[in-house]
């Protein structure tokens, strides 16, 4: 028995994330798994975002969270740095200062007799994680916090395998394995010659084309979710699913389980809202933290859901500072004309609020982990995709899966009140709105079983664990962890 504690002790996990809510929590939550299994987890995250913890109304403490130890290293900025408007600077500047003080993180463990992590896990965002393992012999493993169709498209893309849109060819399709036909609207903005944002591509590149230094690919989606995708890659780079990593009320399990931070306060009193309304009545409308849609695009939205004389509670988040375009903004008398119709929030329990009876639909930029709670949650989708992965989410809803629609924009780019309002029409009363509806419903139990015992994903979270745990007595070769993943999806 003493032994048995010993080989326990010696298994503790170190995991990187990059510093954004919709990054940490997914970590978070495959951390709580790992530690259901028996080993011991750690989660490194800048300073920074220790402070915004602090300032987070459900976070009390940043020593420790559900047995998930916490630890901090600078980013290289002071704490007053504007981050967000010096992105691309302040990504070069991580990926400088980031593997420096994370090393000295490792080092200053090993030297408190602490002993050595057993392996490292990075997501996406923080590739030099995966260099900073190398350097001190311990093996990586990579959380990829997209769908396992994302994978496949810059895995092929960075790489060099297929054929994508060019300057001279812009508009060209895209066809690849195991995946639906991709025109320029289903592919990520990263692929296209249009893309106008230099650091995440930059870092895709460097990752993908780096792939050696990864041991282990684990991905937030579920087998039965995305079975042909994840079948593309078995003999290329395979990726084993570990989600959905989701909070745990939407998979049947008790909302006390659940673990994640929240950067922003929400308004619970939209849920005291819900419950005045009927069953399956409401349009929910959320765009996500990141996006801020244009002055024309606000009122076109805003008057297509007042039109379709719909109850709807709608998150707007407010820019900090504003913006002179009136960006972001309501129209003027909008809260007045609709009082009685819908609610306008800055944030809210989105879980909560998915999983209440009264919700008819989801209106969402199809950001990953809105998707997954939206599957989760068993709601239908109505997709505005923008920016990065959310195009190809968009199409994996609307095409794959058949749990959404999406809205189309017009030819100068903007999506029309009348679309939006046929939407909704079409989502909630229209020909297919049973089919999707009850679709949605088995994608719900099918989330739930894949995280249960001997559910698929709890599958894959045994073979990681066993995968660490052996390898301190032996080194299988990537070509073995190719063969395990194709004999498991046969």
């Amino acid at each position: 028995m003493a032994l048995k504690e010993e080989v326990k002790e010696e298994i503790h996990v170190l995991m990187v994330s990059f510093s954004a809510q919709g990054h940490i929590n997914p970590m978070l939550r495959l951390g709580k798994r790992l530690v259901s299994k028996g080993l011991d987890v750690t989660l490194a995250l800048t300073e920074f975002t220790r402070q915004r913890m602090l300032k987070s109304t459900t976070t009390t403490t940043t020593n420790c969270v559900s047995g998930i130890q916490l630890e901090f290293f600078s980013d290289g900025f002071s704490l007053d740095y504007d981050r967000k408007t010096n992105l691309d600077h302040y990504m070069e500047t991580l990926g400088k200062m980031g593997p420096i003080n994370l090393s000295k993180l490792i080092q200053d463990r090993s030297q408190s007799g602490l002993g050595k992590f057993s392996c490292l896990i990075s997501n996406p965002f923080v590739p030099w994680v995966a260099d900073v393992a190398a350097e001190h012999g311990i093996p990586c493993a990579l959380l990829w916090i997209q769908p396992s169709i994302l994978y496949a498209i810059y895995y092929r893309f960075y790489n060099s395998l297929n054929q994508f849109p060019t300057l001279e060819n812009p508009h060209m399709s895209v066809e690849l394995p195991g995946l639906p036909l991709l025109n320029t609207e289903d592919l990520p903005s990263f692929v296209l010659p249009s893309n106008p944002f230099g650091s995440f591509p930059k870092l895709f590149s460097e990752m993908f084309q780096n792939m050696k230094k990864i041991k282990w690919v684990l991905g937030n989606s579920f087998h039965e979710l995305e079975k042909d995708a994840i079948v593309s890659m078995a003999e290329l780079c395979p990726i084993r699913t570990v989600g959905p990593l989701v909070p745990s009320m939407l998979l049947g399990e008790d909302q006390s389980a659940d673990i994640g931070v929240e950067m922003w306060k929400p308004e619970e009193t939209c849920l005291e809202w819900l419950k005045q309304k009927k069953p399956c009545s409401v349009v929910y409308v959320s765009f996500g933290s990141i996006v801020v849609l244009s002055a024309k695009q606000m009122e076109n939205i805003a008057t297509g859901l007042k039109n379709s004389n719909r109850p709807f509670l709608w998150v707007v988040k407010p820019q900090d500072p504003p913006a002179s375009d009136g960006s972001g903004k309501l129209p003027v008398g909008f809260l007045e004309e609709t009082k009685d119709q819908g609610l306008v929030v800055p944030w809210c329990p989105q879980t909560m609020v998915l999983t209440h009876p009264s919700i008819s639909c989801f209106l969402s930029h199809c950001g990953w982990n809105s998707t997954l709670e939206t599957i989760a949650a068993g709601v239908p989708v109505i997709a505005y995709p923008q920016w990065t992965d959310q195009p190809t989410n968009a199409k994996l809803i609307v095409d794959v899966l058949r749990i959404g629609v999406r809205l189309r924009p017009n030819q100068d780019g903007i999506v029309t009140n009348e679309e939006v309002e046929k939407s909704i029409e079409e989502i909630t009363v229209g020909p297919r709105a049973e089919e999707v509806k009850k679709t949605a419903a088995e994608l719900k139990q099918l989330a739930q079983k894949a995280v249960v015992k001997g559910g698929s994903s709890d599958s894959n979270i045994q073979w990681f664990v066993d995968e660490i745990k052996g390898n301190s007595i032996t080194d299988p070769s990537r070509s073995t962890a190719v063969q395990l993943n194709h004999e498991d999806i046969e």
